[in-house]
């Protein structure tokens, strides 16, 4: 029975990782920061007995030796996409993952499962990037038996990606298409990337590197089109100058939470889908299947007129 560790398992991809590795048996602990609020949370996305929750502080060297003791595998799902006073790329894409990996080695760990990013290879001026790239060098430095996932943009009902776009679609008059729209993604699914990441751990994969990708390519604009379809609203997609981008995302990045930063949109202008030169899953065996307007139609009525009530839906039944 292998004992699992996972760090940020109170995000998108950890909910639904936990729950298909407690119902292979694996015994999961699961760090989180704050304990009173996400602690009920995670022990309820897996199977009773097989989860255990503790709380910590993730740069405390003490507690993460605790913490590493008698485990076979640490999954790191930290990350994040603009930073903050609290949070930098470079603690937490660089500084953290580098501790992880030395703690693996320290206690002789069978695998280290760490979360980046695809594409960011030739984005040299962007510092998620950048710092994605320097904390996977680190990694591999520091551990061997590291296996880096390198996916593209995850979709499910309660992502950062489709929902946000959905709800801004279905309240602005008109959309703006940063360089025409054209960044292709690979959208893969939640429940895909865990399956990915189980199979990993069952199969004893070590020291590689995976990019993982949906069963489709699909440009930006192309994915605004296919949401919109899917609420049943007309948007007007308009192109935007650079200039007139960059003064938006500037103005963003003044708020808590912004809507797009500078260095976000610099990500754009690079393609995210496989890169050809790197295996991906397709490549080990482990295939894509979901659909990306299938399972967003899923959750999609929650924008429409009317909800789950909406006319589109009731004529999709008839």
């Amino acid at each position: 029975m292998k004992k699992v560790l996972i760090f940020g398992g109170s995000g998108q991809i950890g909910r639904h990782l936990i729950r298909k590795l407690t119902k292979k048996n694996y015994l999961v602990t699961v760090v989180t920061r704050n304990l009173h609020k996400k602690g009920t949370l995670l022990k309820l996305s897996g199977n009773p007995g097989y989860v255990e929750v503790i709380e910590g502080n993730v740069f405390d060297e003490k507690q993460l030796n605790n913490f590493f003791k008698d485990k076979d595998v640490c999954i790191n799902l930290v990350g994040i996409l603009y930073e903050n006073k609290q949070n930098t790329f470079k603690n937490i894409h660089v500084n953290f993952p580098t501790i992880l990996s030395k703690k693996c080695e320290e206690y002789k760990l069978k695998q280290f499962i760490h979360i980046s990013a695809l594409g960011i290879e030739k984005a040299i001026d962007s510092k998620y990037a950048s710092s994605k790239l320097e904390g996977e060098k680190n990694i591999i430095n520091n551990f061997s038996k590291s296996t880096i996932l390198k996916p593209s943009i995850i979709f499910s009902v309660d992502d950062s990606f489709s929902c946000r776009l959905l709800t801004l679609l279905s309240l602005l008059p008109f959309f703006p298409l940063y360089y025409n729209g054209k960044t292709k993604f690979s959208p893969i699914h939640v429940t895909e990337i865990c399956q990915i990441i189980s199979s990993i751990i069952d199969r004893n994969i070590c020291s590689d590197i995976i990019e993982c990708v949906g069963p489709e390519e699909i440009s930006f604009k192309n994915i605004l089109q296919r949401l919109l379809k899917l609420i049943g609203k007309k948007r007007i997609l308009m192109p935007m100058p650079l200039l007139v981008a960059q003064s938006l995302a500037f103005f963003f990045e003044l708020f808590p939470k912004p809507l797009l930063t500078l260095d976000q949109l610099r990500l754009l202008k690079y393609q995210n889908v496989p890169s050809g030169q790197i295996k991906t899953n397709f490549d080990l065996g482990i295939s894509s299947y979901a659909n990306f307007d299938i399972e967003v139609e899923k959750y999609a009525y929650m924008w429409r007129d009317g909800g789950q009530f909406s006319r589109m839906k009731q004529k999709d039944k008839n």
